[in-house]
């Protein structure tokens, strides 16, 4: 931790001594040199040995070489990255100029400009004609204030820009303009989606099985490197979310395990999106100092950032400074801050250089020096608030089109895209290849089996209210015998349980919202498909409907008095599973359009309350009004088949007595409560809808998630509210 503290001292004192004409590089760290006279090269490192599908030229004449100079590591920095702080095994040092050849994937962003349509047009851009680039082993840093387009940039760069956004503008890996095939790059959201059930290694593990082939062994390997590459060894064997006598993993060990599984195909380009989202100061140094051992493999790490410490700024190689999609700077660290300086705006000692960027760049320090005028005049001048942003803006803009520094860019950027000097920064980057969709299908499966033995909320407690309620159920509706006056009783008890253990459903409803965020994002990271998620979901979710539709139903089947014949007692555990199952299909379907727990909740209770009340037990569904109630709800409401089944299940081919001589069937006894068929293959039909529209729910899911459909719903719905609250305003 002393050297941390030693590094940053000696940056302050560089920093602070930018705006001089001899500038001092950094003791204590890492820095560059290059010849006298020499050209500005893209800084490489070797590539890591396990990463053996990228060619390495081996000639690199004299004269192009870069010289990378590195201080001896400390005692102190040893014992930090001995174990005693989250960090890597410490970077080999040498106190020697040492010639490197260049290897792993270099990015160059060129003329970058993004669009969003809105309202029929595409709005102005975004991103405003950005040029950049990255070099292996580098840590580059994408800076600005909030709405800047820190994440659009980075989206735009990883190839991961969504409809209605339009990119403009090229993007090159190792010289070559094609989108950077599956498996050689990584990609970090700002939030960590993770699966709390599962333990680190279980969650990193199967992440490997679904991201690449080969053999186990192997993917065990690259887990157990991408633990130790995140310092999570400590953590391996502990439960994401924990339990109850055991708490959650914390916020900078769940941002690790975020990262760590985009390390498992070993990414020559990572990019995260605010690596450092929810960290207090000492896990974002931390995170951060992990990140820069990272970078010394030779991976190429891009990620945007709002606001760091002196400390954390320190570790940079390069920023890319934004303001309303305009790039203010793009360079080394402290050229930025000389940039600033020449600029008219000097960073003060004592302040950090990420606030200082920010203060002068961000527009919504007007409004603080509106809030803070009176206060200014009643204690004396606050020069740092009370600098003009918009005009600040400008300056920096324009300080930057007429510098060194922009010129710099473009050359290197010309260079890096050159034909004739492609073949020299590297060879183009393969694909590193994806298990088939069977096995993805069986490791979905396997992981939606266990997640769901220990969900609690999902599984446990739902089963444990299914006995409770069925338990209920049926003892109101104990003894109520076989006579003709019990018929119109067991109706009402058989159309009960069928409504309330639907509705009881609902409360699996968490679990889902979280498994279709989590394919999600695996999804968008091409680690799983819609059809691959589909039937993994499916194959698992069975076991446990079944396990809860067989105890709900002998304990209502029996205390409800049913008939004691063994193949009905088979169809209504049929029935209720096919009910059950059409049912976690409708959810589904709502949990991925809202993708909140509240709005869900509503939509499917009145749902649920409509399919009731039209399922034919408060009218008869042939007396419904044909519009809208009868047709189509009351033939879409699944309430109506299981209840119809299961009522001719128990009464077609049966009779009671009335008087001494007379009887009538069982159907016509059920007809003054019930509309069911005198055919005793109707019950069949009706268990072959219900499997109908299990299936059909799943097919409308996958239309929805294979052609985010969910997403232009959602912007329609909010854009008619805007709409709606911007008159209102009016």
């Amino acid at each position: 931790m002393e050297e941390i503290q030693s590094y940053s001292d000696n940056y302050r004192s560089s920093s602070s001594s930018a705006s001089s004409p001899i500038n001092k590089a950094p003791s204590g760290a890492f820095f560059y040199l290059r010849k006298p006279g020499a050209l500005r090269k893209p800084i490489s490192f070797e590539d890591s040995p396990e990463w053996d599908d990228v060619e390495i030229d081996p000639h690199i004449e004299g004269e192009d070489s870069i010289h990378v100079a590195t201080t001896t590591a400390s005692p102190s920095l040893s014992k930090v990255n001995s174990g005693s702080f989250p960090s890597p095994s410490a970077l080999e040092a040498s106190s020697s100029v040492v010639e490197r050849k260049i290897a792993g994937a270099s990015l160059v962003w060129k003329d970058l400009c993004v669009t969003i349509k809105e309202k029929r047009k595409y709005s102005d851009k975004v991103i405003k004609s950005s040029n950049g680039y990255a070099f292996p082993g580098t840590l580059t840093v994408i800076m600005g204030p909030a709405r800047s387009g820190k994440s659009t940039l980075l989206r735009a760069i990883a190839g991961r820009l969504r409809p209605p956004a339009r990119l403009y503008g090229e993007v090159f890996a190792n010289g070559v303009k094609s989108p950077m095939p599956y498996g050689s790059y990584g990609y970090v959201d700002r939030k960590d989606v993770l699966i709390e059930s599962l333990t680190v290694s279980e969650f990193l593990y199967y992440s490997a099985l679904l991201q690449l082939p080969g053999s186990l062994s192997h993917k065990k390997a690259l887990v157990e490197d991408a633990i130790s590459a995140m310092s999570l060894g400590d953590y391996a064997d502990k439960l994401i979310g924990g339990h109850c006598f055991m708490k959650h993993l914390p916020c900078g060990e769940r941002r690790r395990v975020s990262i760590a599984r985009e390390l498992v195909t070993r990414p020559h380009v990572l990019f995260i999106d605010e690596p450092l989202y929810h960290l207090d100061s000492v896990s974002a140094l931390l995170l951060m100092v992990t990140l820069k051992k990272l970078a010394s493999t030779g991976c190429t790490l891009i990620f945007t950032m709002y606001q760091s410490s002196t400390e954390v700024f320190g570790l940079f190689d390069r920023i890319c400074l934004l303001s309303n999609g305009n790039t203010l700077f793009f360079g080394e660290t402290l050229a930025c801050l000389q940039h600033f300086s020449n600029a008219g705006f000097p960073c003060p000692i004592m302040q950090s250089p990420s606030d200082h960027f920010l203060r002068a760049i961000n527009t919504d320090f007007d409004r603080i020096i509106a809030m803070c005028k009176n206060l200014q005049d009643d204690n004396g001048d606050f020069s740092s608030v009370n600098m003009d942003t918009a005009v600040a803006i400008r300056t920096l803009e324009a300080t930057y089109k007429s510098s060194a520094d922009s010129n710099a860019v473009e050359s290197m950027i010309l260079r890096l895209t050159e034909k004739v000097h492609m073949l020299q920064e590297g060879p183009r980057l393969k694909s590193k290849g994806r298990p088939s969709d069977v096995i993805r299908i069986a490791v979905l499966m396997w992981r939606s089996l266990l997640t769901m033995s220990r969900e609690w909320k999902f599984f446990w407690i739902r089963l444990l209210l299914y006995i409770l309620l069925t338990l209920s159920i049926g003892t109101v509706f104990s003894n109520i015998g076989h006579s003709l006056s019990s018929v119109m009783v067991r109706v009402s008890a058989i159309f009960v349980f069928v409504s309330f253990i639907s509705l009881l459903s609902i409360a699996g409803l968490p679990t889902h919202i979280n498994e279709i965020k989590i394919f999600t994002h695996e999804q968008s990271n091409q680690h799983s498909g819609a059809m691959v998620f589909l039937l993994g979901h499916f194959l698992a979710s069975i076991p446990f409907i079944f396990l809860i539709s067989i105890s709900s139903t002998l304990v209502f089947y029996f205390l409800g008095g049913l008939r004691n014949e063994f193949n009905l007692l088979v169809y209504f555990v049929l029935n209720i599973f096919m009910c059950l199952l059409a049912n976690e299909g409708l959810i589904m379907v709502v949990a991925c359009i809202w993708f909140e727990v509240f709005s869900c909740l509503l939509t499917l209770v009145f749902l649920h309350v409509l399919m009731m009340l039209v399922a034919g037990y408060f009218r008869i569904r042939n007396d419904l009004p044909e519009p809208i109630w009868k047709y189509p709800l009351s033939y879409v409401a699944f309430h109506t088949y299981s209840v119809q089944g299961l009522l001719e299940n128990e009464y077609i081919g049966t009779s009671f007595a009335v008087g001494e001589v007379r009887a009538i069937s069982g159907l016509q006894a059920v007809g003054g409560s019930y509309e069911i068929s005198a055919s005793r293959n109707a019950k069949w039909k009706n268990l072959l809808v219900l499997f109908v529209m299990a299936i059909g729910y799943r097919i409308l899911l996958f239309l929805l998630l294979r052609f985010r459909i969910r997403a232009s719903i959602i912007n329609r719905t909010s854009n008619f509210w805007i709409l709606v609250f911007s008159k209102n305003a009016r």
